[in-house]
């Protein structure tokens, strides 16, 4: 895919984007939410996409009137989802758009997820190298569907926001690209 002359710079999501991680971290979640018997259709986890473990579970607490440590509960959801990891794939749909473009544009990664399990994500599918910066839930205050995550990565990569090009696969996430200023593709078009 060649890019049009305006585009100076590629970011990306990474769950359900350029990695086939969506459906190990629903089962990450099942087990989580079913030992603290928090209700948790598989419809909303999915509308949910891009919004960190932690702030999940504290929606989800105070919805069902629950009390529990939210910051501990996802780090057990984390711990679930590292055993799973093995089974990653990428989408190569936007794999290919990263390697195709590796060295003719600075590109980033933009997910909430957390530093550790979104680099090892990449390491895993041999695709960390691609990437000029790497941005996650703990470098910004505010979560998608606000622009900071991917604000942060135009920023990290030297290209203003109107020149970047965002890869998104949940609608939370094409609100914040487009809050961002940036050229929204939605990646769900892309598989066939």
């Amino acid at each position: 895919m060649i890019l049009p002359p305006h585009i100076k710079g590629l970011i990306f999501d990474c769950d359900g984007t350029l990695a086939d991680t969506m459906p190990l971290h629903w089962r990450a979640w099942q087990m989580v939410t079913g030992r603290h018997g928090l209700h948790f259709p598989e419809d909303r986890f999915y509308s949910l996409g891009g919004v960190p473990t932690r702030d999940i579970l504290k929606m989800l607490a105070q919805e069902q009137g629950r009390s529990l440590d939210h910051i501990a509960v996802a780090h057990e959801k984390e711990e679930a989802y590292l055993p799973l990891m093995a089974d990653i794939e990428p989408i190569h749909a936007v794999v290919n758009i990263a390697l195709t473009n590796h060295g003719k544009v600075p590109m980033a990664v933009a997910s909430g997820g957390t530093q550790k399990i979104i680099t090892d994500v990449l390491q895993r599918l041999k695709i960390r190298e691609l990437f000029d910066a790497v941005v996650t839930s703990e470098m910004v205050k505010h979560q998608k569907p606000a622009p900071d995550i991917f604000l942060e990565a135009a920023r990290l990569i030297g290209v203003e926001p109107k020149y970047c090009r965002a890869y998104e696969d949940t609608d939370l996430g094409l609100t914040a690209i487009r809050a961002a200023g940036m050229e929204a593709v939605d990646v769900r078009t892309m598989r066939g």
